[in-house]
């Protein structure tokens, strides 16, 4: 459990650094990208962190595709982006995605400790 709250972390760290660098374009002013760069790094460190126990596959696959979902979001909600139906398609997709990826990795292990 300890390694999920890690990535949890790394896609949460993820998120606010990659909104607020286009924060910081917006608004100007160099705090913003210093934000950025330290929640970024934080993001990798947690991330570096959780693939200890979590498949590499799996945890890249959620960090990203979690991260591309809620930026997308809140790039509708705070910066008022669009979300055109093949926006909508494509995340749908990316969910999908990351289901089957994390689905095929628990069958995997099922397999090959003889649970199947």
């Amino acid at each position: 459990m300890f390694y999920w709250i890690l990535l949890a972390l790394a896609i949460a760290s993820e998120i606010i650094g990659t909104v607020s660098m286009k924060w910081a374009t917006v608004n100007g002013g160099s705090a913003g990208y210093i934000f950025m760069l330290v929640m970024i790094a934080l993001s990798y460190i947690f991330l570096s962190f959780a693939i200890k126990r979590i498949a590499l596959g799996v945890a890249y696959a959620m960090w990203e595709g979690v991260g591309i979902l809620f930026i997308t979001l809140f790039s509708v909600m705070l910066f008022e982006e669009a979300l055109s139906a093949m926006k909508i398609a494509g995340l749908l997709t990316l969910v999908a995605g990351i289901v089957l990826i994390k689905s095929g990795t628990l069958a995997h292990k099922e397999v090959q400790h003889g649970h199947l």
